[in-house]
This record gives C-alpha cells, structure tokens and sequence, in this order.
C-alpha cells in the first residue's frame, strides 16, 4: 500500500534520482534537461517543502509543495517511471489539495513544460484547469491552477 509523509533528511539523493530517472525522456523533446533534473532537493526537504510516497519502505515518487501567500505552488511531482500509472500520483495530488486546506490557502497552482504533453491533459483529469501559456526561465510553460473549496 501507497503511503506518503514528508522526506527525510537522507532521502534528498533519492529525489534526485527519481527526478532524473523521471525527467529523462523529455530532454530530446525539450532539447536540454528540464528543470526539475538539477532542482536542489537537499534545500527542499530541509525547509519540509518534500513529500514522498512510500511502497514497501521504498520511495517511489514525490512532491515539492510550497507555500506562497495567496497559494500553494506544486513545484514538482514526479513518480518512478516503473510506477506510473499505479495511484502514487493521484495521492500525492491528494496530499496538496489536503496541504493547501491545512495552510488555508484557497488554490494550488503548477506549471509544467509544453512539451511534456502528457501532462496537459493529467492535470486537467485530476480538476487542474490551464491558466496561460508563456516563457519562463527560458522554457516554454503551461501554468495550471486548482481551486479548493
């Protein structure tokens, strides 16, 4: 079973991992490693902004959730690709939804690149509608936000 809690200090290498092993595919689309590849994930879980989900004792995916004053960013999400498709996902779009309510703050935003085109339409699937489109830190962005009654 699937769980999720905030990373440990000593998991920050296994984010990256994932990070890498998740993003891979796309650095032909996008012609260069997307940002999440080279994120700090040591400074994440440090500053408690990294959740995991767990299967077995074994980290399959995470999410880098921050709170901004008016909303909560979902930084990254990203799931082992051996694991897509089995929930771990979901529940941790789950667990920011449950964040955002906790901190009270009304929406959960996110962006991802356009050339990641599985994603525009995850998202929508999971209630996220898309914002805008534009330049941001020299990639081509779709902005997406959620609202949580």
């Amino acid at each position: 079973m699937v769980t999720v809690r905030l990373a440990a200090p000593a998991e920050a290498v296994t984010l990256q991992a994932i990070a890498r092993e998740a993003y891979r595919r796309y650095v032909p689309r996008i012609g260069r490693e997307p940002a999440p590849m080279s994120a700090d994930y040591g400074a994440a879980v440090r500053d408690g902004q990294a959740w995991v989900a767990v299967d077995q004792d074994q980290v399959i995916g995470f999410a880098v959730l921050v709170a901004r004053p008016d909303h909560l960013l979902l930084e990254n999400l990203a799931v082992r690709p051996s694991r897509q498709g089995g929930g771990a996902g979901s529940l941790l779009l789950a667990l920011a939804q449950d964040e955002a309510r906790r901190l009270r703050l009304a929406e959960i935003r996110l962006y991802t690149n356009e050339a990641m085109t599985e994603n525009l339409s995850y998202y929508p699937r999971h209630g996220y509608t898309e914002t805008h489109r534009a330049e941001h830190d020299g990639f081509r962005r779709v902005f997406f936000r959620k609202r949580i009654a």
